[in-house]
């Protein structure tokens, strides 16, 4: 099977390094890498600045008209701007987090960003990474990775990054947070959170980020090498 653009989807649970894995994927690949939940996050984060009720579906639906998210890379890293400003560090926030999986299920503001993503993925080799990429923005990608880890690792590694960045945040809230957030993504109606039939699983709990990228590297090359795309 030849491919003119090859697709690298990365779904899995919150905070289970998905971002880390897709950006170094992009690196090693010369990939581009598209972070689809930072897209949720901005969405979130602009429904907050302008008090828009995420239960009204026809503000919501009129406030996508006027956001405009881009990509650009920096220091090999993908930064995102909302309206010509960037929020890679803002859509972080704790604040963001805790209602981003309730924006994500609004049924508008996923169709509108599967339209875009989609779009970023054609033209292009892509690495993209969040809830369901292999399951509906494309569901035909080549190569499909499904990301989980123990709750509470988890947990541990979002509170360490969290507190590296100045956050007052407590152990116990960030593991509920992801608790929450898990319940949303695995049962909203939208395109839930759920697992390709022939994606990869990867379980890091005990892995580190250098055995986890060798362990999906090789399970690419060999992809590449069976499918002649090398």
């Amino acid at each position: 099977m030849r491919s003119k653009n090859i697709v690298i989807a990365i779904d899995g649970y919150s905070s289970c390094g998905k971002s880390t894995l897709a950006k170094a994927l992009a690196k090693k690949l010369h990939f581009i890498y598209i972070d689809t939940g930072a897209m949720y996050r901005a969405v979130t984060l602009y429904l907050q600045r302008n008090r828009i009720n995420f239960e009204d579906v026809e503000k919501v639906e009129q406030a996508l008209n006027d956001i405009h998210l881009n990509f650009h890379s920096r220091d090999y890293q993908s930064h995102i701007t909302l309206n010509g400003e960037e929020v890679s560090e803002e859509i972080r926030q704790m604040s963001v987090s805790e209602q981003v999986s309730e924006v994500s299920a609004i049924k508008a503001v996923r169709r509108e960003m599967v339209k875009q993503q989609q779009r970023m993925g054609k033209s292009k080799h892509v690495v993209m990474d969040g809830r369901d990429i292999g399951t509906t923005v494309f569901p035909d990608a080549q190569i499909k990775i499904f990301m989980t880890a123990d709750p509470k690792i988890r947990a541990e590694r979002r509170f360490k990054e969290l507190e590296g960045k100045g956050e007052v945040v407590t152990l116990e809230e960030v593991f509920e947070n992801i608790a929450h957030r898990d319940y949303q993504d695995t049962t909203r109606k939208e395109s839930p959170l759920t697992r390709a039939d022939d994606a990869i699983i990867l379980d890091n709990t005990d892995l580190t980020e250098e055995e986890q990228l060798n362990f999906i590297l090789e399970k690419i090359k060999r992809f590449l090498l069976e499918n002649h795309l090398e």
